[in-house]
């Protein structure tokens, strides 16, 4: 029996589509409930940048229907992004050692604890049945030589009984020499490997296609367009993934969802080609297809 295809964008809340998708004047508290009548789950993005309060949480929670999920991204020092102390939790400061840039050095207790701290805000998600997922979006900084993958045992131990998905950035880590030892690892920690779509080219950031349900529990799918030009030399968030899907390939990207499926109980199908109204447009066409 296939599993369930949950789809969704990249946050409910991008400046491009709040002023694009959204319906005129509608308060700001009022659009994760106008969002969640239309998709079944949605990733938050803002988690990346700091730990949210419980109270915000439950209030997700609470404007969602049953059965909406929510995948959470890890903050951003724990995809072992630059992070600078204001982003951390206050109480985490004083004792969170920095480099000479005043970057936040993620020693394995500040990992730990910031981990713990995520776990903890996200509670009420958890004990609503809609949290989905973990998401590490990892830096491309985190490349194969520098870095092993053993390196996330901790992490995702501790984030444990949750799924984590995470996003390799650095094509590297699935060329055909290194693929499966990639993937094995995945399996063996019960991680969900992050699959894409984005342009093709052999810049370094240019993930290859690598379509794997790495664990039963559920398989992960982003899409983040397929402007080249944008996506390797864009600044902004708008330049980099400002891409408008067609029926051909929301077809193709159907097709491979499908085939995620037949191997995970469940497939979260991610549109982060965040321009304007593009990214809800094409999940909103996306959910159309599959019905169809």
């Amino acid at each position: 029996m296939a599993g369930r295809i949950a789809v969704g964008t990249s946050s409910w809340a991008d400046p491009g589509f709040v002023a694009e998708w959204y319906p005129q004047g509608l308060p700001a508290r009022d659009r994760l409930p106008y969002y969640a009548e239309r998709f079944d789950a949605v990733e938050v993005n803002s988690t990346f940048y700091a730990v949210p309060a419980e109270a915000q949480v439950r209030a997700w929670a609470a404007r969602t229907p049953e059965g909406f999920t929510f995948d959470v991204k890890l903050h951003r020092a724990l995809s072992r992004h630059s992070a600078n102390l204001q982003s951390l939790p206050p109480d985490m400061r004083e004792d969170a050692g920095t480099s000479g840039r005043g970057r936040v050095a993620l020693t394995p207790e500040l990992e730990a604890a910031l981990a713990d701290r995520m776990v903890q805000a996200v509670g009420p998600l958890a004990e609503a049945g809609k949290l989905a997922s973990f998401l590490l979006q990892l830096s491309p900084g985190f490349a194969p030589r520098e870095h092993g993958l053993d390196e996330l045992d901790a992490l995702v131990d501790r984030l444990a009984p949750h799924p984590v998905a995470i996003e390799l950035r650095h094509r590297a880590w699935v060329s055909p020499k290194r693929v499966d030892e990639t993937l094995a690892w995945f399996e063996a920690h019960g991680a969900a490997f992050v699959c894409t779509d984005m342009p093709e080219g052999d810049q370094i950031t240019i993930m290859p296609r690598v379509d794997a349900a790495t664990t039963r529990r559920l398989a992960y799918f982003r899409a983040h367009g397929r402007n080249h030009e944008g996506y390797v030399r864009g600044r902004s968030v708008a330049e980099r993934f400002a891409y408008r899907y067609s029926d051909e390939e929301l077809e193709q990207i159907r097709a491979r969802a499908q085939e995620l499926a037949a191997q995970a109980d469940e497939v979260r199908v991610m549109f982060n080609n965040n321009r304007g109204s593009d990214a809800p447009v094409a999940a909103a066409r996306f959910k159309e297809l599959l019905a169809g």
